[in-house]
């Protein structure tokens, strides 16, 4: 169990590097109206559908996860705030992804431009920072 929370944990950072890179790749795509797909979509793709499965793991697993006291902050924010979040943030990415490799030129990467950077704005309020007091550092 342990293992699990220090991979999902020090995940995230991999996740949020490679969605800021396939962001700023697809901005500089987009702006170049460059053809063709880059392999950082796929590789930010891959990373956070990973941090899914075993967020998923952790989510049926964990002491954290407790609905019987749902009024709790502490609890509410792992039970419903944080997985409610993060599949949204998810199901956005694959849907840039998805609707990214139907189109051509720049209109690839601007579509992926736009989801990535919604997806990284609410995986970024989602994430259990240490300094909003829930229990949890920086891996």
């Amino acid at each position: 169990m342990n293992i699990l929370i220090h991979a999902h944990s020090g995940l995230r950072y991999v996740v949020l590097a490679l969605l800021i890179a396939a962001i700023i790749v697809a901005y500089s795509n987009w702006q170049s109206a460059k053809q063709g797909d880059s392999k950082i979509y796929l590789f930010a793709f891959i990373a956070t559908h990973t941090q899914l499965l075993i967020g998923l793991i952790l989510f049926f697993m964990s002491p954290k996860v407790n609905f019987d006291f749902i009024s709790d902050k502490f609890y509410r924010f792992f039970t419903i705030e944080h997985g409610f979040t993060m599949l949204i943030a998810i199901a956005l990415i694959t849907v840039g992804r998805i609707r990214s490799k139907k189109l051509e030129g720049a209109n690839k990467h601007r579509t992926v431009l736009y989801f990535y950077a919604m997806a990284l704005i609410i995986i970024m309020v989602a994430i259990p920072w240490p300094f909003r007091n829930l229990g949890s550092g920086w891996f």
